[in-house]
């Protein structure tokens, strides 16, 4: 009976071995054949856009919002420059801000995203997303760039949750 352990747990050790071997090929060669989405960073403002200069080169939204996405999305590369046409594309921006100074005191921030997923240069589906914030928890003492940060993590996972199921015309957030 010992010797039929002896030669289970041999077996036993051997298999295991090559599950962990056969892992490691599949997770060096995963990258290689990707399919993520692929997604600005930072996320550009739109054309119309009017945002304070001190919000616009204090706050970094489209760099918080970028990270945020791909922390809460699988698979997103983040690309700085030219996304190109090829495979899985978000094309989004930044299309509403306002976050005037004065923190809390100053009322409500929000930030509005707009965004198309285009596969091989077609579009798939296309959102709207709002998301509204007074701070929360003492709101009171945290500054503009910390109230309107919040929007960005909350755009970020309502983006990512989007990306795993997209619907056309899909409205996030408080967008509703």
């Amino acid at each position: 009976m010992n010797r039929a352990n002896a030669r289970i747990r041999v077996l036993l050790t051997y298999l295991t071995s090559i599950a962990i071997a056969a892992g490691f090929v599949i997770g060096l060669a995963g990258p290689a054949f990707a399919s993520g989405t692929r997604v600005p960073n930072p996320i550009p403002f739109g054309d119309d856009v009017q945002v304070r200069d001190k919000v616009r080169s204090e706050c970094d939204l489209g760099k918080k919002t970028a990270k945020f996405i791909a922390q809460y999305g699988d698979d997103i590369e983040l690309v700085s420059g030219n996304l190109g046409n090829s495979g899985r594309v978000l094309d989004v921006k930044i299309t509403q801000v306002f976050a005037a100074g004065g923190g809390a005191f100053s009322g409500p921030k929000w930030m509005e995203l707009t965004g198309t997923l285009k596969q091989d240069g077609k579009d798939v589906a296309s959102f709207r997303a709002k998301r509204f914030s007074t701070g929360g928890a003492f709101g009171a003492l945290k500054g503009t760039c910390a109230i309107i940060g919040r929007c960005t993590k909350t755009l970020g996972k309502d983006v990512a949750k989007w990306l795993k199921d997209p619907k056309d015309g899909a409205k996030l957030g408080d967008a509703r």
